[in-house]
C-alpha cells in the first residue's frame, strides 16, 4: 500500500487531481509500500531550502529530497522523503509555458516523484528516460 500527504502550506487548495496522477504512476512503476510528502509552498521557503541544500541563493520550481536515493531499504515501508513546490513559480510557469496551473502542478510533483524514484536527468541518456516516462504518465493520465 502507497501513502502520501499533500501538505498546502499556502492555502493553494486546487490539487486534488494529484491524488490520482501519483498513485496512477506508483502503480504503472510496480513501486509498493512506500510513503512521501508533497508539500506546496511558498518561494521564500523554496528558496531558504535551494541555499541550504543546493547552494543556489534563488527560488526554484520544485525540489526533491530523497531519503534513500532511490535505493531499496529493508523495511516494511520505503520512506522516499520529500517534494517541495512553489506555487508562485508554478503559478508563473503556468502563464509564461500557456499550459495551465493544472498541468504544470502535475508536471512538478510528477518531476519531483521521479526524483525521489531514482530518476534523474544528470546526462542525456538519463535525460531522455525520465523526461520520456514523464510524458507517457502525464499523457496517459490526459492532463
Amino acid at each position: 500500500m502507497n501513502q502520501f500527504d499533500i501538505i498546502d502550506e499556502v492555502g493553494y487548495q486546487d490539487y486534488d487531481y494529484l491524488d490520482d496522477l501519483l498513485k496512477f504512476t506508483l502503480k504503472k512503476l510496480k513501486v509498493k509500500n512506500s510513503y512521501f510528502s508533497v508539500i506546496l509552498t511558498s518561494d521564500e521557503v523554496i528558496k531558504k531550502l535551494n541555499t541550504q541544500y543546493r547552494g543556489i541563493s534563488k527560488t526554484t520550481d520544485v525540489l526533491s529530497f530523497a531519503l534513500n536515493d532511490g535505493m531499496k531499504l529493508e523495511s516494511p515501508v520505503n520512506m522516499l522523503g520529500d517534494i517541495y513546490i512553489s506555487v508562485p513559480v508554478m503559478m508563473k510557469q503556468a502563464k509564461e509555458y500557456q499550459t495551465g496551473q493544472r498541468q504544470e502542478l502535475s508536471f512538478l510533483a510528477l518531476h519531483g516523484l521521479l526524483h525521489l524514484l531514482g530518476y534523474n536527468h544528470e546526462n542525456k541518456d538519463d535525460e531522455e528516460i525520465m523526461f520520456g516516462l514523464q510524458k507517457e504518465i502525464l499523457n496517459e493520465k490526459e492532463i
